[in-house]
C-alpha cells in the first residue's frame, strides 16, 4: 500500500489545531465588525490575467497556475487585493462610501518554504475604499493593532513601522532621480535591511553605480524615524506638494496618538514594501524581539481598481498572515488553552432506556447543547469515567429505577449533587442549570 502525505507546503489541521485556528479567526471578525467593516468572500481560482494585470508576468513564477477544461489561464489566488479590486470596480457605483470590507481566506503561492511562510496560508485581509485621506490608514492601522493586542500582545511584543512611497519619490526627484531610476533605488531599499550594500546591484546592473553623495543621502533617509527628521531632511526641497504631505503626516499621527496608539506606531523610512502598486503610505508590523519576518503589512494603493478595468477610485489595505501570527502568540505563551467539552453526557442503562434517552438527547441538541453519549452498553462505572473525561458539566442519568418513577437524574458532575426532575421537563431543566438556547 502507498503512503500518502500532504503535499510540501500544504498543511492539515487536526480538531486541536483547528480550533486554534478558528479561534484567530472569530477573534479577528468580531474586530473588523467593530470597526464597521463588512465581511466578502470570492473564488479560490482566478483567471491568470488578474495577477498578471497587477503584477506582470514575473508573478506566474509563485503561483499554482495551469489551464482548465475549458482552455482558460487559471490559477489559484495568491493573494486578496487584486480580487478585491475587481469585485469593488464591478459595484463601485453602487456601493456606500467609504467601503470597508474584510475577509479570512485562503492562499496560494508556489515559493521556498521557511519558518512562517508555507505554499498554502490564511490571512486576515481588510481595506476601505473610497477615501483618499490619511483617516483611511488611521481606521486600518487602529483595526492591525487591535487585531493583535486583543490576543493580549502589547507594545513590547509588536509595533507598526510606517512610511510613505511619496515621500521618497519626492526626495529622489529633488536629487535628481527620473522615475525609473527612483523605482529602482525603492528596489534596492527594500531589500537593503535583508542583503545590506548588495541590494544596490539591480540599480547598478541597470544604471551604472549609484552616485556616492545619492547614495549617502539615500541611505541616510533609509534611517528616519521620526517626524521631526522628516521634516528637517526635506525642509531645503520644500513646495506646496510636500507641505500637503507633511500635513497628511500630521494627520495620520495625530489620529494614532488621540486614540492612544502612539507606543504601538514607528516612522520608519525603511520600509517601502516591494510591490509596485503601492502610492502612499505603507506599513508593516513586527514583532519586537526580530525573530519573526512580518506578521502584517499593507498601503494605499489608489490606481489598482482603475488599472484592473474599474473607475479610479482611492484604496487602502492590510493583511495579517495566520502562520506568522500564530508563531509570535506561540513565542509570547499567549496561544490559549482551547477545551472542546460537551455540556451533557447521557449515561444510559439498556435497550429501554436508550429509547427513553434518544429524544432528550435530539432536542437538547436541537435546543443548542453539545450532548455526548455512549454508542454501545456499558456499565455505569465506564459512562461516568466517560462522562468527565468529556469535559461535561451535567450527566444525565438513565436508569432502569428512572424510567419506573417517570423521572431523569442530573447529576453536576463538577459538585457530584443530583437532583430529579420530571422526564418530560429534562431540557428545561438543562436549560435552567446551564443557561444557553
Amino acid at each position: 500500500m502507498p503512503s500518502f502525505q500532504s503535499l510540501p507546503g500544504f498543511r492539515e489541521f487536526y480538531p486541536d489545531a483547528l480550533a486554534r485556528r478558528n479561534h484567530l479567526f472569530r477573534v479577528w471578525r468580531q474586530t473588523a465588525r467593530a470597526f464597521g467593516f463588512q465581511e466578502y468572500d470570492a473564488p479560490v481560482l482566478e483567471p491568470l490575467d488578474l495577477y498578471r494585470a497587477k503584477s506582470g508576468d514575473e508573478i506566474e513564477g509563485q503561483l499554482f497556475s495551469f489551464t482548465d477544461k475549458g482552455g482558460r489561464e487559471v490559477a489559484l489566488r495568491p493573494e486578496m487585493t487584486p480580487t478585491v479590486c475587481r469585485l469593488v470596480g464591478e459595484k463601485a457605483a453602487t456601493l456606500k462610501r467609504p467601503i470597508k470590507w474584510f475577509s479570512i481566506a485562503e492562499f496560494y503561492r508556489y515559493e521556498r518554504m521557511q519558518k512562517g511562510r508555507g505554499r498554502c496560508f490564511h490571512q486576515f485581509n481588510a481595506d476601505i475604499f473610497g477615501e483618499p485621506g490619511p483617516e483611511a490608514e488611521t481606521e486600518l492601522i487602529a483595526l492591525l493593532v487591535q487585531c493583535l493586542s486583543t490576543f493580549g500582545l502589547t507594545a513590547q511584543d509588536f509595533y507598526v513601522r510606517l512610511s510613505d512611497r511619496n515621500l521618497w519619490f519626492h526626495y529622489l526627484e529633488a536629487l535628481g532621480l527620473d522615475g525609473p531610476r527612483v523605482r529602482a533605488v525603492l528596489g534596492a531599499v527594500d531589500k537593503f535591511e535583508k542583503l545590506g550594500d548588495d541590494a544596490f546591484k539591480a540599480y547598478a546592473e541597470q544604471f551604472g553605480p549609484l552616485e556616492p553623495v545619492v547614495k549617502d543621502k539615500v541611505l541616510a533617509f533609509l534611517q528616519v524615524k521620526s517626524l521631526a527628521a522628516i521634516e528637517e531632511t526635506l525642509a531645503p526641497h520644500g513646495s506646496a506638494a510636500l507641505a500637503a504631505r507633511l500635513a497628511d503626516w500630521r494627520r495620520l499621527l495625530g489620529g494614532l496618538a488621540a486614540m492612544g496608539l502612539a507606543e504601538f506606531v514607528q516612522v520608519d523610512l525603511g520600509v517601502v514594501r516591494g510591490l509596485a502598486y503601492y502610492t502612499g503610505f505603507v506599513f508593516e508590523a513586527f514583532d519586537r524581539k526580530g525573530e519573526l519576518r512580518a506578521i502584517a503589512g499593507g498601503g494605499r494603493y489608489d490606481d489598482l481598481v482603475g488599472k484592473l478595468g474599474g473607475p479610479d477610485l482611492p484604496a487602502v489595505g492590510f493583511a495579517i498572515g495566520d502562520m506568522t501570527f500564530a508563531l509570535l502568540l506561540e513565542a509570547r505563551g499567549l496561544t490559549p488553552a482551547l477545551v472542546q467539552a460537551a455540556d451533557v453526557y447521557c449515561v444510559i442503562g439498556g435497550e429501554a432506556e436508550r429509547s427513553a434517552a434518544f429524544g432528550d438527547i435530539h432536542a437538547l441538541r436541537a435546543a443548542g447543547f453539545a450532548v455526548e453519549y455512549p454508542f454501545k452498553e456499558l456499565g455505569f462505572g465506564k459512562q461516568f469515567k466517560a462522562a468527565a473525561e468529556s469535559g461535561a458539566r451535567l450527566a444525565l442519568i438513565y436508569g432502569g429505577d428512572e424510567l419506573a418513577k417517570g423521572v431523569v437524574k442530573i447529576r453536576d458532575l463538577s459538585t457530584r449533587t443530583e437532583r430529579e426532575v420530571p422526564a418530560d421537563a429534562v431540557v428545561a431543566a438543562v436549560r435552567d442549570s446551564l443557561g444557553g438556547a
